[in-house]
């Protein structure tokens, strides 16, 4: 699987990264996550990126790394340690969530540790980023990084304290293109995507019951991209390949339940980047009928 540095940060992280929410929140067994791990290991991905309120995910990791720790780099985040929605940006809690992390990844340090869809004001105001420098001080995590969208994502790039930037990059999902992926390549930061599948919210015929999908649901029937009317291999391939294909991005993550589907996503991304036209022909399509509420999603 291709590899690119992370920024400016001493990190080659595979394309494809394993995102830990899913095995949490739906309470995968710690047999099945082993092979998850395993698999996705095997399939030449490097990258894991979990978070301390995804339920036991961080557990469950740690517990199938094991020995294979150090054949990964192993990303958190911080902020909501009593669960989403439940936040908590002081900086006691922020450290004392991060040694939690630590104990529950069974790991002694962490590769990036982030600050979890802070907002705007929370970061301005600045103790939460200084508990995160006070984490790396102490050897807690050798980066840092902010995890969100927006305006407050668009901060986070330029105070300049920060590695890295995870945010929303998909077909559905295009407002960082503009607002904060060209001033991260000119820092030079490390550019995470997340919902680079935009949920696969297109799999369903009719609009989905679960919130969590019908954002991308409504922009993905007005886009109405031809290509996902293809064969559902068609629809993944281009969602991820046009994701990895957007300047700056270095890894996007993707979580699932299913052991054996990294081998099909590696599979998937072998032809590389889009071409340039079907590149700009989603970009132009965007453009055409994209509203302006249509912010990154959180």
């Amino acid at each position: 699987m291709e590899q690119r540095r992370l920024g400016k940060t001493d990190m080659v992280a595979s394309v494809l990264g394993f995102g830990g929410s899913e095995i949490g929140y739906q309470r995968v067994s710690g047999r099945t996550v082993a092979r998850l791990l395993g698999s996705a290991l095997d399939a030449g991905l490097n990258v894991i990126d979990t978070a301390e309120c995804y339920e036991d995910s961080e557990v469950l990791i740690g517990r199938a790394l094991g020995p294979r720790r150090r054949e990964f780099h192993l990303f958190t985040k911080c902020g909501h340690a009593r669960g989403w929605g439940r936040a908590d940006w002081r900086p006691a809690p922020l450290l004392a969530s991060i040694e939690r992390s630590l104990r529950r990844l069974e790991t002694d340090y962490l590769d990036l540790i982030q600050l979890h869809s802070c907002s705007l004001n929370e970061l301005r105001r600045g103790d939460a980023i200084a508990a995160l420098e006070r984490a790396r001080d102490r050897g807690w995590a050798r980066y840092i990084g902010y995890s969100g969208d927006g305006a407050a994502a668009r901060y986070a790039v330029e105070c300049g304290r920060f590695d890295t930037l995870q945010t929303s990059v998909s077909i559905a999902d295009q407002e960082a293109l503009e607002l904060t992926l060209p001033p991260a390549r000119g820092r030079q930061m490390g550019v995470i995507a997340k919902r680079p599948l935009a949920n696969a919210a297109w799999r369903h015929a009719r609009k989905p019951a679960e919130p969590y999908d019908q954002t991308y649901w409504s922009r993905l029937r007005t886009l109405d991209y031809p290509f996902l009317r293809d064969t559902p291999d068609t629809g993944v391939a281009t969602a991820l390949r046009f994701t990895l294909s957007v300047p700056g991005v270095h890894t996007a993550i993707v979580g699932t339940t299913k052991p054996g589907r990294w081998q099909q996503n590696a599979a998937l991304l072998q032809p590389g980047a889009l071409p340039p036209g079907e590149f700009e022909r989603i970009r132009a399509r965007w453009r055409e009928v994209a509203d302006a509420s249509w912010e990154g999603q959180v």
